[in-house]
């Protein structure tokens, strides 16, 4: 049976680790979890680490401080490839991606390379976030994927399971992006190399426990970005 890894990046997530670290190990999947904690004053670390001294499907990177999404998932893509895994998630901490989500995506693994859990392909399965933040997401995916070409509905959806193939076609060090951006351009990076992608609906449902991290800054340099893929795509430069 193939190995995956989800990849969960952290800040102060205390009070939903313990949670989500046991849904996804009490699945009937061959799955470890590999936490990149940035140095939570809530603790979260010290957490982690006590649960993967009795288990060994539980790792823990720790940083020294709040160092984001983006370069958290770079640092996890090459922990899986150095240690052979056959794919990895990512996935948020806070449940608003759902757990029971992962055997679906897996089951697609032998046909794609890139599944992304989508909430917009077939219509907007959204729960709990206001109007504002609904309309700017939907909005912002769309714009990106005019602009860019891609033919991705969700294009900064963060819950998406990725083949060792996809993630050793892309030189993710040259990613110097977060959040919003980061989410594109991974999509974008393995648009480009012609490596296949499947969209599959998930309900995104927001935290009940803990604070957003999302920011005016990473609203924008997603918005620049789009036009600098753009760019480099209509030149014929790499994606990264």
């Amino acid at each position: 049976m193939k190995k995956g890894l989800v990849i969960i990046p952290t800040y102060d997530e205390a009070v939903n680790i313990k949670n989500i670290i046991n849904r996804i190990l009490s699945l009937p999947n061959q799955l470890e979890i590999l936490v990149v904690d940035d140095n939570s004053p809530d603790g979260t670390g010290n957490i982690v680490e006590k649960l993967a001294r009795t288990n060994k499907k539980i790792h823990l990177v720790r940083r020294p401080s709040k160092m984001g999404l983006g370069t958290a998932y770079v640092l996890g893509f090459g922990y899986m490839l150095e240690h052979g895994y056959d794919f990895a998630f990512e996935m948020d901490a806070d449940f608003s991606h759902n757990p029971d989500d992962l055997p679906r995506f897996i089951e697609l693994l032998g046909d794609y390379d890139l599944i992304v859990g989508s909430r917009y392909i077939t219509g907007i399965s959204v729960v709990n976030w206001p109007m504002k933040r609904l309309l700017l997401s939907f909005f912002a995916c769309l714009f990106a994927r005019i602009v860019t070409g891609i033919p991705v509905k969700d294009l900064t959806s963060g819950f998406k399971c990725y083949s060792s193939k996809a993630l050793g076609s892309v030189n993710w060090k040259k990613f110097n992006v977060d959040g919003y951006g980061f989410q594109i351009q991974s999509v974008f990076c393995i648009y480009k190399t012609g490596l296949r992608i499947k969209e599959i609906p998930i309900i995104f449902v927001e935290r009940r426990q803990g604070e957003s991290k999302m920011s005016k800054r990473i609203i924008w340099e997603a918005f620049w970005l789009v036009w600098r893929l753009r760019t480099k795509s209509i030149l014929g430069r790499k994606c990264s």
